[in-house]
């Protein structure tokens, strides 16, 4: 069992990036959601994360680094506009795919030739990768704290819920309070040196990506396997019915003008598409706990993050 360490100090911090250094996992929290991190360059650590995890051995992490100081050591041929990009959202929930160095290894890309890195915008995350940065270590690799294909957790409790019998007492669980935004970052290809690719929507807009960069978007599908990339994903236990009106003994997520059906479960009334990516996964997570059969979800309209809703929603519903 790992411990929860809910008031992350400066030396508790510095305890966990140790801890990373020598081998352990450390969910943490950022803006989007929590990550299981381990040492990016310890291939023992990063198959005991895969292993907690349940995630194939083909399918690639996110790297998260403390500063940009740290992009030239895991990337090489970086486009311009990605270095606009990193100017503009970093730190922040936005994730660049980049052509790897000779530092990432197949392990953490899945044998692909491309690398995914982030700086969070989470004052923890940015705490605890600075003290492994003085340790010498150069990122930790942290996809979402939870069994694979299932819900992200956004929140240190979600953690446990989610991982607590794969994890040892070497282990840690940092909590920073519920994520801010609620959905994974946004992906960006910038493998192609002309333009970016969007790979999965998030808090990062194509209209903010746009205005970055000064460039249209690339469009169409690429054979880059990204984490979030399966056609079904961020699955809870419950069915999910997109846009179907709700039966009585099943939850009912939706924007707070939609009224609840007499006898429904009303799991989310988010004001804002901020607020219901905030909730969102919660609100799915509650239906489990609730052992609801179904959840029925009223997908957001319009652009910005309702599209990042709509994806993750999408890919909750997929059969």
């Amino acid at each position: 069992m790992a411990a929860i360490i809910s008031h992350c100090s400066i030396s508790l911090l510095e305890e966990a990036a140790q801890a990373l250094k020598s081998g352990a996992l450390v969910a943490f929290p950022t803006e989007t959601v929590y990550g299981l991190g381990a040492d990016a360059e310890n291939e023992s650590a990063i198959a005991r994360m895969y292993q907690a995890k349940g995630r194939p051995s083909d399918h690639p992490v996110i790297v998260h680094i403390p500063d940009l100081d740290e992009v030239d050591y895991w990337a090489e041929d970086i486009p311009q506009y990605a270095i606009a990009l990193m100017r503009d959202f970093w730190p922040g929930p936005m994730t660049l795919i980049l052509k790897r160095s000779d530092k990432a290894k197949n392990f953490i890309t899945g044998s692909q030739d491309y690398l995914g890195l982030r700086i969070p915008a989470h004052t923890v995350a940015l705490n605890l990768l600075h003290s492994f940065k003085k340790i010498g270590g150069h990122g930790v690799a942290a996809p979402s704290a939870n069994r694979f294909g299932a819900l992200s957790p956004t929140s240190a409790e979600a953690v446990r819920e989610e991982l607590d019998k794969f994890l040892t007492d070497q282990d840690r669980i940092l909590d920073g309070g519920p994520s801010l935004v609620g959905v994974e970052s946004t992906i960006i290809d910038c493998s192609d040196s002309s333009a970016p690719r969007l790979l999965r929507p998030g808090a990062v807009t194509v209209e903010m990506i746009q205005e970055s960069t000064g460039l249209e978007m690339h469009q169409g599908s690429t054979a880059l396997r990204v984490s979030g990339g399966l056609r079904q994903h961020y699955s809870p236990r419950a069915k999910v019915l997109l846009d179907t009106p709700p039966l009585p003994g099943t939850g009912l997520i939706a924007h707070s003008s939609v009224k609840t059906p007499t006898g429904v479960i009303r799991l989310a009334s988010p004001e804002s598409d901020e607020e219901f990516a905030r909730d969102l996964y919660q609100a799915l997570r509650a239906a489990d706990h609730q052992s609801l059969p179904s959840v029925s979800v009223y997908l957001p309209e319009g652009e910005g993050l309702a599209e990042a809703i709509r994806d993750r929603l999408t890919k909750s519903a997929a059969e």
